[in-house]
């Protein structure tokens, strides 16, 4: 079976579930429905589960969301809720409709 490549992807490092853990998933999710539609791959790792995968991305706060495809690796820390921030950190450029 043929592992499917995606365009973006995506690992989000929380630490349990904290308001902000799941605000930055929700609004991780909204984005890249919006702007990535089947074209991405998102990562959930809880730091609480697994602290040892912290070290390999080096996340020293979390939520941190890390992209891993495409290079250059980018990573954007806090709950995501800014989204001209988070779509220029992801390098999405959101098609804006003149009108």
């Amino acid at each position: 079976m043929e592992t499917k490549k995606y365009k973006y992807e995506l690992r989000l490092y929380i630490a349990g579930k904290t308001a902000k853990s799941q605000t930055a998933l929700h609004n991780l999710q909204k984005y890249c429905e919006e702007y990535l539609e089947g074209e991405y791959k998102i990562e959930v790792i809880d730091l609480l589960i697994k602290p040892q995968l912290a070290e390999g991305d080096q996340i020293f706060a979390v939520p941190t969301l890390v992209r891993k495809v495409p290079e250059p690796i980018r990573k954007i820390i806090g709950d995501l809720s800014n989204e001209e921030k988070v779509l220029v950190g992801l390098n999405i450029r959101p098609t804006i409709a003149n009108g």
